[in-house]
């Protein structure tokens, strides 16, 4: 991205309000960013909340004017109190689509209830494999299990954790060299791909939940889903 756009993101008033969570580096956010910028993805950012007040992804967002707010769960005598508070900032800005980008605490039930199939978390694994646990552990997982194919997956929050509904996933080769921090950065890649195009599907409703599917509903102009979600040697 640009220096210009990093100073500022097209003013998009009219576009569907997106908030953001994170806890970390906020690479993920830098990707929605990015696709905003270069009109793949029509949506605007209007609050990004993190659980942790050093998180370097806030920084991404004050350099482009995005509110942010810090709510750390840990702070609250109950997880159920700390949810009441991210719904309220939620609401107040106006979002309509919650996007889970490195988020490491496990949301309250009241929350995924307010925004019910309108939260999106991306996974470093082919979910359902390797739940649970933020990187580098799936990508451990995986090559602890000598599997050849891992990846990413966005997928639909639900009460349960890692266990919603699959909007995408991208495969990623695994190599006989591999390390932990090698595999980690290849399915990164794909991260940042992956979870603005399912952000786009999903605001334009293109997607609907059937039991335990999402189901394309206007397969002709949705869009075609990213190389690296059906061919496995996009991640070499």
């Amino acid at each position: 991205m640009s220096a210009a756009d990093e100073a500022a993101l097209p003013a998009r008033e009219d576009a569907p309000v997106i908030g953001v969570l994170v806890s970390g580096q906020g690479s993920n956010l830098e990707a929605i960013f990015a696709a905003i910028a270069r009109g793949e993805l029509r949506a605007r950012v209007g609050l990004v909340i993190s659980s942790r007040p050093d998180a370097p992804a806030l920084e991404r967002a004050i350099r482009r004017g995005v509110a942010t707010r810090v709510i750390v769960p840990k702070a609250y005598a109950t997880r159920a109190e700390a949810g009441v508070a991210l719904v309220a900032a939620l609401r107040a800005a106006g979002c309509e689509l919650v996007v889970l980008a490195g988020y490491k605490p496990i949301l309250d039930a009241g929350v995924v209830r307010a925004f019910q199939w309108r939260i999106l978390n991306v996974h470093p694994s082919l979910l359902p494999a390797f739940a649970g646990g933020m990187a580098p552990r799936p990508q451990a997982e995986a090559l602890a299990a000598g599997v050849k194919i891992s990846g990413c997956t966005v997928h639909f929050v639900t009460e349960a954790v890692d266990a919603g509904p699959i909007l995408a996933q991208a495969a990623v080769p695994v190599r006989d060299d591999d390390t932990v921090d090698a595999l980690a950065k290849r399915i990164l890649a794909q991260e940042h791909r992956l979870l603005p195009w399912a952000i786009a599907r999903v605001l334009a409703g293109h997607v609907r939940v059937d039991g335990r599917r999402v189901v394309g509903v206007d397969v002709e102009t949705s869009g075609e889903q990213p190389e690296s979600t059906v061919a496995s040697h996009s991640g070499q």
